[in-house]
């Protein structure tokens, strides 16, 4: 196994010793891609084993496991029985037991049979990839919404775990005398109150949903758009929803630092007011069971007006990063041409000036309708030019309404401020009060119908 050390430096958690237990990190990198991950290697996923090793470790930091140990096994093929070879079980076992570690991390997806072999094998507790992101959210998760999704993903995930070990869980047996076989075991009750368990979070799910569409549905009668922050974990869009709202999210240098979604409204300088939502990142491989679970929380991206795709410009893997977000967009049916989206090119301030200069090179080249805004979240560097961006978007497609009011009318002046966006007032030479107004097609209609000229 090649090793990789703690480095001590990029762990901002807790100090050694104080996390949830001391953790090996194990990075099984197969040399065939067809085979990587037991499902293939995606098409623009340029990552280095040493560069998922390094993410894995910190996502095993981010539950405060104090991570004292983390290295890459090179495989040929996947074993079935313990996924890596019995060699290197066995090399890992020696090394679990002198390093005194309570778990083991398999950054892949395992199954339960090879779990169970594995924790035999080591004397410790194996979780892998997908376990350990449950074990994330599961800390994250603040609200009640956000509480369920993350019960109901790892309830699923759990149900497929149950493996039949022990024949002592027999609880009953059918028949007479000998010949009568097994009856409801141990694991088949645990499956069956998993189930009633999962079907009623889903209920609860659902009046969740219900709720958020008659959320989105109020939205929608104002006129306020809703721009949405979506992006890997920890490139920063905590910090840029802070920087632009002045608002206090929970905002650090590490994975999945904030999970509930969160929603300020914000005011634009030519006037305009928008809803900004922070939501959850996302990351590589990501289980499809909390793709699933958070698709409420989702649709708020899927519903939103403008989606800011915020990438780490600093990060070695920026480019593998974009297309693992893209991959999820594409999920909930947002394509990377989608007029919509925005590129935001976070943490310039980590560039040195060669670095820069390539940078904006690169943007000058993009056509100007798909072209990516350079910030930094941290210090603001960037911040108008990235709203200039907002507003500019939120105008194309947006109708501009010339209207006549009676000075006196207070209540249908009230009403526009309301449910559009105005531009400039005056009184005319007849004594009349001339409005401009600027709204979407929606909104638009139900203003001439309140207006007619």
């Amino acid at each position: 196994m090649e090793p990789r050390d703690r480095d001590d430096s990029k762990d901002n958690l807790t100090p050694s010793g104080s996390g949830s237990g001391r953790a090996l990190v194990i990075e099984p990198w197969i040399k065939n891609p067809s085979t990587r991950h037991g499902g293939g290697r995606a098409a623009g996923d340029t990552r280095t084993p040493e560069a998922r090793l390094e993410e894995a470790m910190g996502l095993a930091r981010a539950i405060d496991l104090d991570v004292v140990h983390g290295g890459i096994v090179m495989l040929h093929a996947v074993r079935p029985p313990t996924y890596i070879g019995k060699g290197k079980v066995d090399e890992i076992a020696g090394l679990a037991k002198s390093l005194d570690v309570s778990v083991v991390i398999m950054d892949c997806p395992i199954t339960p049979v090879q779990q169970r072999n594995l924790e035999k094998a080591w004397g410790a507790k194996v979780i892998d990839r997908t376990g350990l992101i449950l074990e994330i959210f599961g800390r994250r998760a603040r609200t009640r919404e956000g509480a369920l999704q993350v019960e109901h993903a790892h309830l699923t995930y759990q149900k497929g775990r149950l493996v039949r070990s022990w024949t002592h869980l027999e609880r009953q047996r059918g028949g007479g005398a000998f010949l009568g076989g097994p009856g409801e075991t141990q694991i088949e009750s645990d499956r069956r109150m998993l189930s009633d368990k999962i079907m009623r979070i889903e209920e609860e799910l659902e009046r969740v949903k219900r709720t958020r569409k008659l959320h989105r549905d109020a939205r929608k009668r104002t006129p306020y758009p809703i721009v949405a922050l979506v992006g890997y974990t920890n490139a920063g869009k905590s910090t840029l929803f802070n920087r632009m709202t002045t608002a206090s999210v929970l905002s650090a240098d590490m994975l999945f630092a904030t999970l509930d979604p969160t929603m300020r409204a914000l005011d634009l300088p030519h006037g305009n007011r928008i809803i900004l939502s922070d939501t959850v990142g996302f990351i590589s491989d990501l289980p499809t069971s909390l793709v699933a679970a958070f698709r409420a929380t989702l649709e708020e991206v899927i519903e939103a007006d403008i989606i800011l795709h915020v990438r780490d410009l600093s990060h070695d893997d920026t480019g593998a990063q974009s297309h693992d977000v893209e991959k999820v967009l594409g999920e909930l049916g947002i394509e990377p041409a989608d007029p919509r989206l925005i590129e935001v090119w976070n943490k310039i301030d980590r560039l040195d000036a060669a670095g820069r200069e390539r940078l904006m090179n690169l943007i000058e080249r993009v056509p100007a309708d798909r072209r990516p805004v350079a910030v930094s979240a941290l210090s603001g560097e960037g911040l108008d030019a990235l709203i200039a961006a907002v507003e500019g978007r939120l105008a194309q497609g947006r109708q501009t309404i010339d209207l006549l009011l009676d000075p006196s009318d207070g209540a249908g002046l009230s009403w526009l401020y309301r449910h559009a966006e105005v531009l400039s007032k005056e009184m005319d030479e007849d004594g009349k009060l001339a409005v401009t107004v600027r709204a979407d097609p929606d909104h638009a209609a139900r203003v001439r119908a309140k207006f007619p000229t």
